[in-house]
C-alpha cells in the first residue's frame, strides 16, 4: 500500500507515480515496447532535424517549421520517456518534488509550443498555396523566427506561471499522482487548499491555446480549399493536396486527441481514461509524426536517399 513519504508539516517533498499499470508481471513487457517507442521517437525526430538542417533544397519555411515541429515532439516526450523507463525496472515510483516541477514546467513549454507551431504551418501553407507570389518576400527567416520565438516565449511564460500557482499550493491529501508522469489534472486532485483561482487560469488558457490555434487553422484551410478548387489544372490541384496532405494528418489526429481529453463531459472523466489519451499524445504522435511527414514528402525522401549515400 502507498502511503506519504518524506513531510514537512503538511507538504511533501517527494510524489510516487503510480504509472501506466498496477500489474508487475506487464512491467518488463512494458519497459520493452516504451524503450522501443522513445528509440524510434529520438531516431525519427532527430534525424528530421538533421535532414533539414544539412540538405540544402530543405531550407524554405515550411522545413524549417517542420524542424522545430521535430524539436518540440522531441522535447515533451523527452521530458517524460525516460523518467517513465526507469519507473517500469525501479520498485517504487518516486519523483522528487523539484523533478515533478521540472518535469510539468517542460511539458507544459513544448506541448503548447507545439499546438502554436501546428497553426503556424498552417498559415504558411495558406500563403505558399493562396499567395504565392508574394510567399518569399512575406514569410523571410525573420517572419520564421519570429512566429516560432512567440511561440516558444508565451508557452515559458504560461507554463512557468501555471507551475509556480501549483507547487505554492499545500499537497496535504496525498503524495500519490495517479498518473505516469507529473501532468496538471492528478496534481490539482491532491491539492487540499481552494484550486478555484488556478482552474480559472488553466480554462482559460487552455481554451485560449485550443480555439485560437484551431481557428487559424480551420481559416487558413478553408481559404486553402477555396483556392484548390478554382485551379483548372488537375496537376495542380494535386500538387497543391499533397503539399498540405501531410500537415492535415498530423493537425487531426493531434488535436482530436486533445479535444477527446479535455471536451469530454466531466461524468465521463476518469484518470485511466486520461492515461491512455496521454499515451497516445505524448509517446505515440511524436512517434508517428517523423513517419507521416517523410513518407508522404518527396523531398524529404530525396533528401534522405542522398545522405545516405554520402
Amino acid at each position: 500500500m502507498m502511503k506519504m513519504n518524506k513531510t514537512t508539516g503538511n507538504q511533501v517533498t517527494e510524489f510516487v507515480l503510480m504509472g501506466i499499470t498496477n500489474r508487475p508481471e506487464l512491467q518488463d513487457a512494458l519497459f520493452v515496447v516504451f524503450f522501443l517507442n522513445y528509440l524510434v521517437i529520438a531516431m525519427g525526430n532527430l534525424g528530421l532535424i538533421i535532414l533539414t538542417s544539412v540538405d540544402s533544397r530543405l531550407k524554405t519555411p515550411m522545413y524549417f517549421f517542420l524542424r522545430h515541429l521535430a524539436f518540440v515532439d522531441l522535447g515533451y516526450s523527452t521530458a517524460i520517456g525516460p523518467k517513465m523507463l526507469v519507473n517500469f525496472i525501479e520498485e517504487k515510483n518516486i519523483i522528487s518534488y523539484s523533478s515533478c516541477a521540472t518535469q510539468q514546467v517542460f511539458f507544459g513549454i513544448f506541448i503548447m509550443s507545439e499546438i502554436f507551431i501546428l497553426s503556424v504551418m498552417a498559415y504558411d501553407r495558406y500563403m505558399a498555396i493562396c499567395k504565392p507570389l508574394l510567399y518569399t518576400i512575406i514569410m523571410s527567416e525573420m517572419v520564421c523566427w519570429i512566429l516560432v520565438s512567440i511561440s516558444y516565449l508565451y508557452s515559458t511564460i504560461v507554463s512557468l506561471l501555471v507551475t509556480i500557482m501549483i507547487f505554492k499550493s499545500s499537497f496535504c491529501k496525498s503524495n500519490v499522482i495517479r498518473h505516469f508522469y507529473c501532468d496538471i489534472l492528478p496534481l490539482l486532485s491532491i491539492i487540499c487548499s481552494d484550486t478555484r483561482n488556478i482552474d480559472l487560469i488553466i480554462m482559460v488558457f487552455s481554451a485560449f491555446n485550443l480555439f485560437s490555434s484551431l481557428l487559424i487553422i480551420l481559416i487558413s484551410y478553408m481559404f486553402i480549399l477555396v483556392t484548390i478548387l478554382r485551379m483548372k489544372s488537375s496537376e495542380g490541384r494535386h500538387k497543391a493536396f499533397s503539399t498540405c496532405g501531410s500537415h492535415f494528418t498530423g493537425v487531426i489526429i493531434f488535436y482530436a486527441t486533445l479535444v477527446f481529453m479535455y471536451m469530454q463531459p466531466q461524468s465521463n472523466h476518469s484518470f485511466d481514461t486520461d492515461k491512455m489519451a496521454s499515451v497516445f499524445y505524448t509517446l505515440v504522435i511524436p512517434m508517428i509524426n517523423p513517419l507521416i511527414y517523410s513518407l508522404r514528402n518527396k523531398a524529404v525522401k530525396g533528401a534522405l536517399r542522398k545522405l545516405l549515400k554520402t
